[in-house]
């Protein structure tokens, strides 16, 4: 027996797959394959106006499919004339798609053989909601740029919806595009995976770079430490002490320590009445006090009459003076 030998291939993805014709399966299948899927109740309406459509497609494949509006479930399911043992994989991965909000005219390309499809969770990479919507944004980009720059390169049609990102592509574009969301979501901006894809692109064009290292031409990440929002109010550790806080007192032992435990059950009324008057009385002075503030009169200020500054007479100087004034006029 002669062993045919093995070259190794320097591209997998360039490599053509013989296609599957119903003469390399005569005999059918021999049992019934069945899958479901559930749908939310706003795609209802959408799978209601394009459901002849995917019978019809389906047809072609001999391959049932049943809309259940009352279960809110797709059903495909396998005949005795189906040939072919993996589209029933791929009719379920198109009913998944037209459940995801994908539609009609992008989910059905996955029935190809070229061409599958990726649902990608992307909840599980981050526990707050508000940086898994921010890095869910980041994915999408200002008014979509980045997710169309993503479907350009990897020549897949991607939907970002809810908790998942759904992809229809080339099985090679599959895997560029789950390696983006799942860095995006990893903190890792998407223009990094876009500007390495852009560069490889134009290095494949180049067959001298062909058995060369790129790393060299590839942007590289850096990890920063950010500095994050602090709290505006932080709160204080208190000293770590080995003990246990005190057990706070109970009602009974706050009686024990007043000594109202052990009156009697007329006395405890009577002393609860008496507070409870007090605190009535205390309530009505302050009440009163309040009304009665409008009705006292402001303070009015009493001016002060001014003092004129009181003078001392010398009265012996004032008697020379006047007898100096006599004398001088008893001489004329």
């Amino acid at each position: 027996m002669e062993v045919e030998e093995t070259n190794s291939v320097d591209n997998a993805w360039a490599m053509k797959i013989p296609k599957f014709t119903p003469d390399d399966n005569p005999h059918g299948l021999l049992e019934e394959s069945k899958f479901a899927t559930l749908f939310p109740k706003y795609r209802e309406q959408y799978l209601k106006e394009c459901w002849p459509l995917v019978q019809k497609i389906l047809s072609e494949h001999h391959i049932v499919a049943e809309l259940d509006l009352i279960e809110g479930s797709l059903t495909v399911k396998t005949t005795r004339k189906t040939w072919d043992p993996y589209i029933i994989i791929k009719a379920r991965d198109f009913m998944k798609l037209l459940s995801r909000s994908v539609p009609f005219e992008q989910a059905s390309r996955v029935l190809d053989d070229e061409i599958g499809c990726d649902i990608i969770k992307i909840n599980s990479f981050v526990r707050k909601k508000e940086t898994f919507l921010k890095r869910r944004q980041r994915l999408i980009g200002p008014q979509g740029v980045t997710l169309k720059s993503i479907e350009l390169l990897t020549e897949c049609y991607v939907l970002v919806q809810g908790n998942t990102v759904s992809a229809v592509g080339p099985y090679k574009g599959l895997v560029q595009v789950r390696r983006i969301v799942e860095d995006t979501m990893k903190n890792i901006h998407p223009m990094y995976n876009i500007k390495s894809l852009m560069i490889k692109r134009e290095l494949m064009k180049d067959p001298r770079l062909k058995n060369e290292s790129w790393d060299r031409f590839l942007p590289t990440f850096k990890s920063k430490n950010v500095p994050r929002k602090q709290p505006k109010k932080k709160a204080k550790k208190k000293p770590y002490t080995p003990f246990p806080p005190p057990q706070p007192e109970s009602k009974i032992d706050k009686e024990l320590a007043t000594g109202e435990y052990f009156l009697k059950e007329d006395q405890k009324k009577a002393k609860i009445h008496h507070e409870k008057q007090e605190k009535q009385a205390q309530a009505k002075r302050v009440r009163d006090e309040q009304r009665q503030k409008d009705f006292i009169p402001p303070q009015e200020k009493i001016e002060k009459p001014t003092t004129s500054s009181t003078t001392t007479v010398d009265v012996d100087q004032l008697k020379a003076k006047m007898k100096k004034f006599t004398k001088c006029k008893s001489l004329k």
